[in-house]
Parts: structure tokens; C-alpha cells; sequence
């Protein structure tokens, strides 16, 4: 949905419609299709005055709208893989760290970093946080791999912002902007 909104507008794709149309599309794109009519039947369901607007034809319809914005490329890298290898090829037998950095990885998309940073940096950064909480030197390993350091750095400082920014969002905030947003026509 992230990727939608970087071409196209959230005035020209209403948001609710483009997240129902790119839950289908990624069903689709991992081969464990959701019919679009089991799609809106339980979405109506669970959200009977949210989505009660949108019909079978509308995700359809705007399926071909978000494939285009999407320029029909949906192949997404994940930074999984790398990290899995890392770990490994870092040695770490520290069973807290490793959860800590596959929750981190886990958390980075809440952000739009894998759509800006490659993959393998994206899990080097996390594994750069997870050494650093846990008082971990592997900063030998870190050499060995040849990786402009900065670059890691400012992808774990992207991380860093994130979560402090997470934690000063307050329910008040959220429902004074959710008034805000109930205002308008």
C-alpha cells in the first residue's frame, strides 16, 4: 500500500479501497488466493460501518488502478534471508539477542524502509541494535564483511527514530486526529 501511495495520491485512491485491493493483490502474488467475494463478505462482517461501501466490482476495479501505480511489479525483498545468514555466519549464540533482532526486522515494516534500503542492510542495522542493547562486540565481524558502516548506521538510526516516535503517540493524539479526520466532507 506504501508503495501506491509514493506515484499516486491518497485524494485520487481512497485509502480503505486500496487496502482491501492490496490485501487481494498480495493473496494473488503469494499464491494462496483470497476470492475478492470471501474478501468483501467478511470484511462486511467484521467492519459492518467501515467497508459496507465497497462491492466486488470496486476491488476489481481498482485492482488494474494500484497493479499500474505498482508499474506490475509486486516482487518485494524481505530482509529475512540475509538476516537468517548473518546470524549464522556471525556466530551468535545468544538466543535473547537473536529474538531481539528478528523482532526488530519485524518492526521495520511499520516503516517504509524496505522499500528505500537494501534488504541485507536493513538486517545488518538490526543486528548493529541488537549488538548494542546487548552489549555484544562483534564490531570484527562487522569489519570482515567490507559493508560501509555509516550506511548501517543511519538505517539503525532510522530504526531508533521510529521507536521514539512510537512511543510519544498517545491515545489522545490519536482520537484528536481521528476527530479531525471526521470533520471533513
Amino acid at each position: 500500500m506504501r508503495r501506491v501511495y509514493i506515484r499516486k495520491s491518497m485524494v485520487e485512491f481512497e485509502p480503505r479501497l486500496v487496502a482491501l485491493t492490496c490485501l487481494y493483490l498480495a493473496s494473488k502474488a503469494e499464491e494462496s488466493i483470497v476470492q475478492a467475494r470471501n474478501l468483501v463478505f467478511y470484511i462486511k462482517r467484521l467492519y459492518p460501518d467501515e467497508y459496507n461501501k465497497y462491492e466486488l466490482k470496486d476491488i476489481l476495479g481498482m485492482e488494474m488502478k494500484v497493479l499500474e501505480a505498482l508499474d506490475y511489479y509486486l516482487v518485494v525483498f524481505h530482509p529475512y534471508r540475509s538476516l537468517s545468514e548473518f546470524l549464522q555466519d556471525a556466530a551468535i549464540n545468544d538466543v535473547n539477542m537473536n529474538q531481539i533482532t528478528w523482532g526488530i526486522v519485524n518492526d521495520t515494516y511499520k516503516m517504509d524502509l524496505i522499500l528505500v534500503h537494501p534488504p541485507y542492510r536493513i538486517a545488518l542495522a538490526c543486528i548493529y541494535i541488537a549488538s548494542v542493547h546487548r552489549e555484544k562486540d562483534i564490531t570484527a565481524w562487522f569489519e570482515d564483511l567490507h559493508e560501509d558502516m555509516n550506511l548501517v548506521k543511519n538505517i539503525a538510526m532510522e530504526i531508533l527514530d521510529f521507536y521514539e516516535n512510537y512511543r510519544t503517540i498517545t491515545e489522545e493524539k490519536v482520537n484528536t486526529a481521528f476527530s479531525k479526520l471526521a470533520l471533513k466532507p
